[in-house]
Parts: C-alpha cells; structure tokens; sequence
C-alpha cells in the first residue's frame, strides 16, 4: 500500500507506511512517523530513545477491521535533554481509535443506537459512549453564558428514591446552559459562579415558588425580575383542590362518595377540554351541585386562570386583590391558604406583566429529557446523562407507527 492511499483513505498525513499484516481477520497496516520532534516545542534537533508499540483501530475496509500499528518513539531534544514521548496526529491522548474512526463512530450513533453502531463496527457498546461522551464534552461542557438575558430554572427527576436534577435554560435561544446535581440552591451554585465570571445582564427569572430558588436568585441576581410561572401556580391550586375533593370524599355519605368518585381529574381539566360525549362535564356538575365547598374553591381556581390574561399590568394588580378578597372571605381553608400563598408572592405574579415568560419551554425540554432516558433505558453514567441534556437542542424526534 502506497503512503497516499494512507493519506487520502485514512487521514494520516507526517507518516509512511511499512507493511501490511492480516491477523485474527483484521488488518493491520504497520506506519511510522516520517520525521521526528518534540512534542512541546516542535523541534526536529531530536534523538530517538527507545519506541513502544501501540495499535489503534481506525475505519473499517468493507466487514473488516482496521488497525493502525506504529512504533512510537521516545525523543529526546539535544538541547535541554528532556525525554518524551512523541505526539501522535491522528489519534486523542490516550485513546485505542483514531479521530477518524471516532467521527464515523459519532455519524453512525447518529443515526442508530449505540449498540447498532457498536455491532457494525464489531466494538462494545462502552467504545461508542466514550466516542459520544468526548465529543459532548469537547462541544457542551462549558456552554457559554455571556449572552443570557431569560433564563427558567426548573428540577427534573431522573431516578427513583426523589433523586433531582436541576436545569437552567436560555429562553431566547431554547438551549439547556446548565444542569446540576439535586435541587434547591446548592444545585446552583456553580451556574452562578461562571455567570458572575461572564458578567452576563440577567433581566428575568422564570420559576416556580420555590424559596429557595427565591433565595438563590435574590442573593446572586439581585437586579433580575422573578417571574413565577403560570403552570407552577395553577398546579399548586390543582394540589390543594384534589386535597379538598380527597376530604370530602371520606367525610360524606354513600351518594356523596357515589358524586364525588372518579371526579379528581374532570377538576383539574379546563371547562373547554371536557368531553360532553363521554358525560364528563354533566358528571362534574353534578358533583359540584351536591358539594358548596368543593364548587367555591373549583371557580375560584378557574377565576385565577384569567390573571394572565389581563390587558396590562395595573388591571392584573386589581384583578389579583380582588380575588385575594374573595379568597379570604371564603370560610373554605384551602382558599385562605392560597390567598396567604399567593398574597406573599404578589410581586413575582405581577413581574409577568413587565416579562411576559414561563417555564413552558422548560417543561417541554423535560419531556425530552424524559423521552430520552427512556428510549435509553436509563443511564448508569450521570455526567454523561447531562453532557447529552446540555446538547438537547440538537436532537430531532420523529412519529412513528
């Protein structure tokens, strides 16, 4: 084989060939470096000390594999006298494949499975993570920060027995810019340690009721707005009203339970999305007929909805106390609850107004996240399971079937 063919087949360049060899069903073509130096300062007034022989496997040749063999050498520069290992060009430090074997590798997992591209090219499924996982953290490590000005911060659990991870997105752009480890503050205390560095002007913070996210937030980005999101909000009075429903279930009598079983989803759902057909909304109605408590809370929670939708910020301030009011001077417990919640958190509600945003991409790029883990059937690497959240965006999600 001519040292071109090497070249332009298999991207070396600086080295000749020397023979070829057919071991085991593989090929192995024997190379050695056209002219020697030092690695640190690229001096070629070098003396070779003494080779070590290393084979790295690089593209396939149809079914059969390919390996690179070469007798490195240990130069030493005449100079200073130091001894070292030369550099070798088409291989990473301390890899067993060569770059090119690790691009087809990555254009491959691109397209299939791990296991897919680590069957085709006769390696174990591990060899093709850690192609993946250098190439993430070469590209995702440490996305920049510099450019933010919204971000949403939201948890995600990834494992059972309540373990978190915590996610920080870009909302302009879309893209996961941080994830760490647990929930709460501490998680994000490194995200705030580069973004001080980077001097980034965060405007708005999108989040839910969280203190101490509110904590967090407060104490490093003291100038941004918090804006608490509209789903954490509504959610938390869905939590309370299935909590009233539960109540009065085990308080009434058999034609209350009767009423009130199988409703706790028909109260969480919006009155547009009840289906007439399957008799949802007549059985809602009727449970909220029999039962004054449950009815006045349900109303109140479908009243809360419209304070996104007010037409500026001074109507929404009025909506708000009106409905605070009403909270207050209910005699159910879950209201007076949500109204002290919500009246402690008025400013964060009222921020929306000057920052329109939510954790809504966020929740969609958790459902990735979700899909993801599950099409993988979990990951046992969880820095790896990060390095893949951070580069997300790039992923596209068909429908099948």
């Amino acid at each position: 084989m001519s040292t071109s063919l090497l070249y332009h087949a298999f991207g070396l360049k600086g080295y000749r060939h020397k023979r070829t060899l057919f071991e085991g069903g593989a090929v192995i073509f024997e190379v050695e470096a056209v002219r020697l130096c030092c690695p640190v300062c690229r001096s070629f007034d070098v003396t070779r000390r003494g080779t070590h022989r290393r084979s790295r496997r690089t593209l396939p040749i149809g079914g059969k594999a390919v390996f690179l063999s070469q007798h490195a050498p240990r130069v030493q520069r005449r100079r200073c006298g130091a001894v070292r290992h030369m550099e070798v060009r088409f291989a990473e430090p301390y890899a067993t494949y060569s770059r090119a074997f690790a691009r087809y590798a990555l254009e491959l997992s691109r397209l299939t499975t791990m296991k897919d591209a680590a069957d085709h090219l006769g390696v174990g499924w591990d060899l093709i993570k850690d192609i993946q996982k250098r190439d993430l953290q070469r590209r995702f490590l440490r996305p920049p920060l510099s450019h933010l000005r919204r971000i949403a911060i939201d948890e995600i659990a990834v494992k059972k027995g309540r373990k978190y991870l915590t996610v920080v997105l870009d909302l302009d752009s879309g893209v996961a810019v941080f994830v760490g480890d647990g929930k709460g503050a501490e998680a994000l205390e490194p995200f705030f340690k580069r973004l001080k560095r980077t001097r980034a002007k965060i405007k708005a913070v999108a989040m839910d009721m969280s203190a101490a996210y509110i904590a967090a937030v407060s104490k490093h980005l003291p100038s941004a707005a918090i804006v608490f999101d509209r789903f954490h909000v509504v959610k938390l009075m869905n939590e309370k009203l299935s909590d009233l429903r539960r109540q009065l279930q085990r308080e009434a009598d058999a034609l209350g339970k009767k009423l009130l079983k199988g409703t706790r989803w028909l109260l969480m759902k919006n009155p547009e999305n009840l289906d007439e057909a399957q008799g949802e909304r007549k059985k809602l109605d009727e449970a909220l007929t029999f039962n004054q408590p449950l009815a006045e809370a349900y109303y109140m929670k479908e009243e809360l909805r419209l304070f996104w939708e007010q037409p500026d910020k001074n109507t929404a301030q009025r909506f708000l106390d009106q409905w605070l009011e009403w909270a207050w001077a209910s005699e159910t417990k879950i209201l007076r609850d949500m109204a002290n919640t919500l009246a402690g958190r008025r400013w964060g509600l009222l921020s929306y107004y000057d920052h329109p945003i939510s954790t809504g991409p966020l929740e969609g790029t958790n459902n990735k996240i979700k899909t993801m883990k599950r099409q993988a059937y979990g990951y046992r690497d969880m820095e790896f399971f990060k390095l893949k959240i951070l580069a997300l965006h790039e992923s596209k999600f068909a429908l099948v079937g």
